[in-house]
């Protein structure tokens, strides 16, 4: 029976210049056919331009659990060029632990600070390597050492890997120049630390075989070479395979692990799959998968966060770079989250709910971007942010991708010397749309509503004197008087109230009045050609504080009704002198006397509009 290995993929990142194939070299006992900058380009400019895969073999630790068996690391060694960083998050994707490697005499740099926050997206653990001790002097080596672990512990703190190894190593001491000879420093160290921090990672080998390929050759006399890491499912030798980009199918012919001839691999796996009759040249990157099993798609709609370390607001119909795996194209976003009253709902992980109704955002809602008159007025004022808040990304050309991938959208046309991240935004995918009129037979689906707020003004209160007028205030003194309907006493004589209040009191001021139930004439809100009837029942707030309901329409000049369902206080109240006219319950019938009002007062309303 053959001994258990157990592959664990280790990214290696790192800014450019710092050592990173020096370090997978010292790490390796296999490297693979793209290993150490293999490629003729990476050789005459003398940096990594691909990624690169070799692996470690060492004893199985016994935390990763009992009976013999080895270790596998698969190393994944990124450029650090800041113009390849969309290789670089292609990389990252595939990892289950990262080393981020630093450059001991510089300390964190631009691409550093990009790699440790793909890393924080993409993987659970991370091991900070200090490489290049060899250029320290020796008398000081120790405590520049130590200086720069103190740094990086203080640049982590506030990361998912505060706490996290630090260790110092020579990779190639001497630099690329120097003999083979040269012992590297601090390997085996690197190595029993990484065997510390090895994990039983998540594998499933059941569901569709899906695999990222990274390179693709030919081999004279054998066939086609895809080489990638398997991200779901399992492969065994005989079994079709689908090129979705191109909707080819092929048969497996053999496969190998490092140079080794296997017959089945799972997730998680490091492996290179032939086969036959097919031209390398039309698939650099990609997938490949079980026949019909993932689709090309235009559209997506993704749960998102904001990368914390991007400066500047997140637009909608702002254009980005979005990778997907290996593929890397641009997309306009639309962000869109739940109502302000449900931000606190629990949401399902993973999940995107259509029934729902979701309000459409000018721009992905964060504690920068979120200003209000409270929070300038009151810097202490805690700003409330939804749990949630998604986005719908429209590719400016296909992209084939599994559902529940991770999504990347980066500013990648920012100036590479700038002291910036590129990084805008991670999320996951929810749903994508295949179809290419999706915006006919999809969206409408999406019941996204933008907000509308719309002002009119009050143009009077109709029929003041109705309901139950409960005290009128002058000079702070409370005068009661009784029920009124239609503007006709009920069990009262009208005159002699009306003459104490306004005639006798006309030298008084009188403070307000608060009423039982009112209509308030409205106007500015509608056009008059708008059908009124459709608004109501909708809710409106006055700016003198009260709600109203909208009950109909009031002529046939867009003015409108609207109902005060508790009171209504009329702070400034008509003239003394307009009203002491009123001196008979004949006069007040004949007129149908109505309140003008004397200040003004504003309607607001807010609408959803799809």
């Amino acid at each position: 029976m053959a001994a258990r290995v157990l592959n664990v993929n280790v990214g290696v990142l790192g800014h450019i210049d710092s050592g990173k194939t020096a370090l997978a070299r010292a790490l390796s006992t296999t490297g693979s056919t793209a290993a150490f900058d293999r490629a003729p380009q990476s050789r005459a400019r003398g940096i990594t331009l691909d990624l690169g895969f070799s692996c470690l073999r060492t004893a199985l630790p016994p935390q990763l659990g009992p009976g013999p068996g080895e270790l596998q690391f698969t190393l994944v060694d990124c450029p650090g060029h800041a113009s390849l960083i969309r290789t670089i998050i292609g990389g990252a994707q595939i990892i289950d632990l990262m080393m981020l490697v630093i450059d001991v005499t510089k300390g964190m740099q631009t691409q550093s600070a990009e790699c440790l926050v793909i890393g924080q997206i993409a993987c659970q653990k991370m091991v900070v390597v200090l490489n290049k001790i060899d250029l320290l002097p020796e008398g000081k080596r120790q405590s520049a050492i130590e200086k720069m672990t103190k740094k990086m512990q203080k640049t982590l703190e506030n990361t998912k890997f505060s706490g996290c190894p630090i260790v110092a190593v020579a990779a190639k001491p001497g630099g690329p120049e120097a003999p083979e000879s040269e012992n590297p420093l601090g390997i085996s160290e690197l190595i029993e630390v990484l065997k510390s921090e090895a994990y039983l990672p998540s594998r499933d080998p059941s569901g569709h075989f899906l695999m990222a390929v990274d390179h693709c050759f030919s081999i004279k006399g054998q066939g086609t070479v895809m080489t990638g890491t398997i991200l779901s499912g399992s492969v065994s030798l005989g079994d079709n395979v689908e090129i979705p980009a191109l909707k080819v199918t092929k048969k497996v012919k053999s496969m190998q692990m490092f140079h080794t001839p296997v017959t089945y691999a799972m997730q998680g796996d490091r492996v290179g799959v032939c086969v036959t009759q097919f031209d390398p040249k039309l698939l650099e990157r990609g997938l490949i998968c079980t026949p019909d099993s993932l689709h090309t798609i235009h559209a997506v709609i993704i749960s998102l966060k904001k990368i914390q370390y991007f400066r500047g607001a997140l637009q909608t119909k702002a254009k980005f770079h979005i990778t997907v795996g290996h593929e890397t194209v641009m997309g306009r976003v639309m962000f869109f989250g739940p109502a302000p009253a449900n931000f606190n709902e629990e949401i399902q992980e993973n999940v995107f709910d259509f029934e729902k109704d979701y309000l459409y955002q000018e721009e992905y809602l964060s504690k920068d971007s979120v200003s209000s008159e409270e929070n300038k007025e009151n810097d202490q004022a805690e700003v409330q942010l939804p749990k949630q808040q998604w986005a719908l990304l429209e590719f400016e050309k296909p992209v084939t991708c599994p559902k529940l991938c991770l999504v990347i959208g980066s500013k990648l046309d920012t100036d590479i010397h700038a002291n910036t991240c590129r990084l805008a935004f991670h999320g996951v995918l929810l749903q994508g749309m295949e179809d290419k009129n999706y915006t006919e037979t999809f969206l409408p689906k999406l019941k996204v509503y933008k907000q509308k707020h719309k002002e009119g003004q009050v143009e009077r209160v109709k029929n003041w004197l109705d309901g139950w007028a409960q005290r009128v205030v002058v000079n702070g003194a409370a005068s009661s008087w009784g029920p009124v309907t239609n503007g006709v006493p009920q069990g009262s004589v009208l005159g002699p109230i009306l003459v104490n209040i306004f005639i006798d009191c006309t030298d008084e001021v009188v403070e307000s009045f608060v009423m039982d139930d009112y209509n308030v004439i409205g106007r500015s809100l509608f056009k008059k050609e708008t059908n009124i009837q459709i608004f109501v029942g909708l809710k409106v707030k006055l700016s003198t504080g009260e709600d109203g309901i909208i009950d109909g329409g009031f002529g046939q000049s867009g003015k409108f009704k609207i109902r005060i369902p508790a009171h209504l206080s009329l702070v400034n109240p008509p003239p003394l002198r307009e009203m002491s006219k009123i001196t008979s319950v004949k006069q007040v019938e004949k007129r149908n006397y109505s309140v003008l009002w004397q200040q003004t007062v504003n309607i607001a309303i807010d609408l959803q509009r799809k």
